[in-house]
C-alpha cells in the first residue's frame, strides 16, 4: 500500500512538478539518438571499406538515406494522428528500428560469407542486400517515431504546468546533444578495434551492434512506463485538412478562371465556399512561412556533409593527439560538444551584447547569418583540403612508370636511364624519390658504382612503380627491379610495410603479430597492412638465432621499405626508405570548419525553429514541424544532384561550389526576408474569435427576432 501511495504522489506536480513519465521518454530519447547517431558515425566508412565503395557513391547512400530518415516523419505523423495514436505509433516503428539495427549489424559480419578465409567476404552481393534492408528500416523507424515523440512528452503535463512542459524541451533537446555526443565518441572506438573468426577486421559489427542494443533498450524502457502514460486518441491529422484546403481552393480557383468571375484578395479564398473562415486564415500564415522554408534545403546539403565528406577528408588526416589517436569519424564529435557549450554562451552573452549595441538581429537576419557562416564554413574546408591535396603522392599516369633507387652497398652508386633520360647519385644506404618516365622510352640503366659498371635492359608495365636496388659486391654490381604493387595512398591512416633482405642469408621476419615469411638475400616481401601511429617490434631470425629492434613510430597513411642491413649483438640494423609520405596535415585543422559550422547551426537551426512556432497557428505546430524536417531531406537530396551533377575531379572545387550555392540562395533568401511582415497567430485568432463571437450574437439576434415575428 505505500509503495502504492509513492507511485501515485510522483505523479502529482509536488514531486519535484513532473509526471513521472517523461523521465521513461528522456531515457528512451537519449538511448534512440544514441542508436541512430552511433550508427549514421561509422556509415560512410562502412560502405567504403567493408562493401568497397567509392568515395562518391558511399557519399551518395549516405545522403540518401539521411534524406529518407526526414521524410517518413510526414508518414509517422498521419499513422499517428489520424489511425494508432502516439504511443502505438511509437511502440510499432521503435519494433522495425530495432530490427533494422541487428540487420545492419548482421549485414557487416566478415565471417558471414568469408569461405575461404582470405579477409574479404565472398558474397558483398549478400551484405549490401542486408545492408539496405536494414537502412531502409531504420529510415522507417528514426523518422516515423520523430515526430511522435517530443509531443508524447508534451502530452504528459496538464494546461497548468506550462513552465514544467517549457524545461521538459530543453531536457529533451540536452538528451539528444548527449546520445549523439557520446555515440560518436563511442562507436568509432568500436569500428576501430579488430574482431572476427577466421581473420581479424576492423569491428563493425561491434560498431552496430552496440547502437542495436541501445535501440532495444529504449524500446524496452518505453513500453515500461506505459501504464503511467497519458495516452490522447487520435484526433485526425491537421495536415490532411490543411492538404485538402490547399487542394480545393487550386481546383476551385482552376473551375472558376473565366473573366467573369471576380478576383479574392487571396488564391486560398477560393476554398471559402468548402472550409471555414479559420481554417483558410490559419492555412495563409502556414503557407506564408512555409514560402521561406524554400531556400533552407540548401543549409542542410553544406551541414549533412559532416558525416560524409568531411569525414572521408579526416581519413587523409594526421589523427595524433599525443596520447590520443583520434579516428576520423570520431571528428564529428566537435559539433555536439560545441553545441553544447555555445547555445548557453549565445543565448546568455552573444544576443544581449547585439541587443545592447541596438542592433535588431531579428529572426530571419539570424537565420540568414547562418547560411552565411555555412558557406564560409565550407570554404575553410577547401583550403584544408588544398593543403591536404599538396601532400598527396604523384601516381604514374597512363603511359608512365615510376622507378625510386635504394643503394644497398658501401659505396655511391649513380645510375644512368637510357637513352639519355635522367641520371641520378645515390649515396650508401639511401633511397632516390620516385622519379617519372614515359614507359615507351626507358630501355635500359647502367650502374656506376666505384670502379664497376653495369648496363641492363628494362621492360617495364605502364601505370606502375618500381623499386631498383642496387649494391656493389666485392665481384660484381648486383641490380634488382622490384614491383611496387601499390598505386593510392593507405586507407584509414593504416601504413604499408615491406622489406628487403640485405644480408647474404635467408632470414624469416615478422612484424608485431604479422609473419612476413622467409625472405632470399637481396629479394622483398609483399607489402602488409598495419594500424597508423604506435611502434611494431621487428624480428628476424638469421641462422636460427632471433635478432630484433623496435620500429619507429609509424605515422598514418604512409608506405615504407625497411631495409634489414644487419644483425650486432642480437640488435636488427634497419632503413626505412619512403614510397609514400605519411598524412602531414592534423586532424585540429578540421576544427575551424567545425567550428564555424556550428556557429551557423546555433543561429539557423534553434531560431528557424523558433520563428516557425511563433509565426505559425496553436493547432498547425505540427504542419511546420514536418515542413521543417522536409528541408532537411531535400537538403540531402541537393548533395546527391549537385556531386552528381558537378562532375569536379578535385574535391576542393567541390566544396567551394557548395559554398558559392549557398551564399547565392542566402542572397535570395535575404531579399526575401527583407520583404516578410512578421504576424502575432494569437491575435489573428482572436480576432477571429470575435468575428465568430459576433457572428453568433447577430444569428442569435436574427433568430429571436424571426421568433418574434412568426408568433405575431
Amino acid at each position: 500500500l505505500s509503495g502504492l501511495t509513492l507511485s501515485v504522489s510522483c505523479l502529482q506536480p509536488s514531486c519535484f512538478g513532473y509526471p513521472l513519465s517523461i523521465f521513461f521518454i528522456i531515457i528512451n530519447e537519449f538511448c534512440e539518438r544514441f542508436s541512430y547517431y552511433g550508427m549514421r558515425a561509422v556509415l560512410v566508412l562502412y560502405f567504403k571499406y567493408f562493401l568497397q565503395w567509392d568515395d562518391n557513391l558511399s557519399t551518395a547512400i549516405y545522403h540518401t538515406f539521411v534524406a529518407l530518415c526526414y521524410l517518413t516523419p510526414i508518414l509517422g505523423a498521419l499513422v499517428a494522428d489520424s489511425w494508432l495514436g502516439k504511443f502505438k505509433t511509437i511502440v510499432s516503428l521503435s519494433i522495425v528500428y530495432t530490427i533494422g539495427q541487428a540487420v545492419m549489424s548482421v549485414s557487416s559480419i566478415n565471417d558471414l560469407t568469408d569461405h575461404n578465409r582470405d579477409g574479404s567476404p565472398d558474397n558483398v552481393s549478400l551484405h549490401i542486400a542486408l545492408s539496405m534492408t536494414g537502412l531502409i528500416l531504420i529510415a522507417l523507424g528514426t523518422g516515423g517515431i520523430k515526430p511522435c515523440v517530443s509531443a508524447f512528452g508534451g502530452d504528459q503535463f496538464e494546461d497548468d504546468q506550462e513552465k514544467q512542459r517549457t524545461r521538459f524541451f530543453s531536457i529533451f533537446y540536452l538528451s539528444i546533444n548527449a546520445g549523439s555526443l557520446l555515440s560518436t565518441i563511442i562507436t568509432p572506438i568500436l569500428r576501430a578495434q579488430e574482431c572476427g573468426i577466421h581473420s581479424k577486421q576492423r569491428c563493425y559489427p561491434l560498431a552496430f551492434g552496440v547502437p542495436a542494443a541501445l535501440m532495444a533498450v529504449a524500446l524496452v524502457v518505453f513500453i515500461i512506463g506505459s501504464r503511467m502514460y497519458k495516452k490522447v486518441q487520435p484526433q485526425g491529422n491537421i495536415m490532411t485538412q490543411v492538404s485538402k484546403c490547399i487542394g480545393f481552393a487550386i481546383k476551385n480557383r482552376f473551375r472558376h478562371r473565366s473573366k467573369e468571375f471576380p478576383k479574392r484578395e487571396h488564391w486560398l479564398d477560393w476554398a471559402s465556399e468548402k472550409y471555414d473562415k479559420r481554417l483558410i486564415a490559419q492555412t495563409k500564415m502556414v503557407l506564408k512561412v512555409l514560402f521561406l522554408y524554400i531556400p533552407l534545403p540548401m543549409f542542410w546539403a553544406l551541414f549533412d556533409q559532416q558525416g560524409s565528406r568531411w569525414t572521408l577528408q579526416a581519413t587523409t588526416m594526421d589523427g595524433n593527439f599525443g596520447a590520443i589517436q583520434i579516428q576520423p569519424d570520431q571528428m564529428q564529435t566537435v559539433n555536439p560538444i560545441l553545441i553544447i557549450l555555445m547555445v548557453p554562451v549565445v543565448d546568455a552573452l552573444v544576443y544581449p551584447l547585439i541587443k545592447k549595441c541596438k542592433i535588431n538581429f531579428t529572426p530571419l537576419r539570424k537565420i540568414t547569418v547562418g547560411m552565411f557562416l555555412a558557406s564560409l564554413a565550407f570554404v575553410a574546408a577547401a583550403l584544408v583540403q588544398v593543403q591536404i591535396d599538396k601532400t598527396l603522392p604523384v601516381f604514374p599516369a597512363a603511359g608512365q612508370s615510376q622507378i625510386k633507387v635504394i643503394n644497398l652497398g658501401t659505396d655511391n652508386a649513380t645510375v644512368w636511364f637510357e637513352p639519355q633520360i635522367q641520371s641520378v647519385n645515390v649515396t650508401s644506404m639511401e633511397s632516390t624519390a620516385y622519379m617519372t618516365f614515359e614507359t615507351s622510352q626507358l630501355l635500359s640503366f647502367n650502374v656506376t658504382s666505384g670502379n664497376k659498371i653495369k648496363t641492363q635492359l628494362i621492360k617495364l608495365s605502364e601505370g606502375n612503380r618500381y623499386t631498383l636496388g642496387v649494391k656493389n659486391n666485392a665481384a660484381d654490381i648486383v641490380a634488382e627491379l622490384l614491383f611496387d604493387n601499390v598505386t593510392s595512398k593507405p586507407e584509414e591512416g593504416n601504413n604499408l610495410i615491406r622489406f628487403i633482405n640485405n644480408l647474404p642469408d635467408t632470414i624469416n621476419i615478422t612484424m608485431g603479430d604479422t609473419s612476413f615469411g622467409t625472405l632470399a638475400s637481396l629479394s622483398d616481401t609483399n607489402y602488409n597492412l598495419f594500424p597508423g601511429g604506435r611502434q611494431y617490434e621487428i624480428t628476424a631470425i638469421i641462422n636460427s638465432m632471433p635478432c630484433s629492434v623496435t620500429s619507429k613510430t609509424l605515422g598514418f597513411g604512409s608506405a615504407y621499405t625497411i631495409v634489414i642491413n644487419k644483425c650486432s649483438g642480437e640488435i636488427l640494423d634497419v632503413t626505412y626508405s619512403e614510397d609514400i609520405p605519411p598524412n602531414t596535415v592534423h586532424m585540429a585543422w578540421q576544427i575551424p570548419q567545425y567550428f564555424i559550422l556550428t556557429c551557423a547551426e546555433v543561429v539557423f537551426s534553434v531560431t528557424g525553429l523558433e520563428f516557425s512556432y511563433s509565426q505559425a497557428p496553436s493547432n498547425m505546430k505540427a504542419v511546420l514541424q514536418a515542413g521543417w524536417l522536409l528541408t532537411v531531406a531535400v537538403g540531402n537530396i541537393i548533395v546527391l544532384i549537385v556531386a552528381g551533377a558537378s562532375k569536379l575531379s578535385e574535391q576542393w572545387a567541390e566544396y567551394v561550389l557548395f559554398a558559392a550555392l549557398l551564399l547565392a540562395v542566402c542572397i535570395i533568401f535575404a531579399v526575401m526576408a527583407y520583404f516578410y511582415t512578421y504576424i502575432d497567430p494569437n491575435e489573428v485568432e482572436a480576432q477571429l474569435d470575435e468575428e465568430e463571437k459576433q457572428v453568433k450574437k447577430d444569428q442569435d439576434v436574427y433568430e429571436k427576432q424571426a421568433e418574434a415575428d412568426s408568433q405575431m
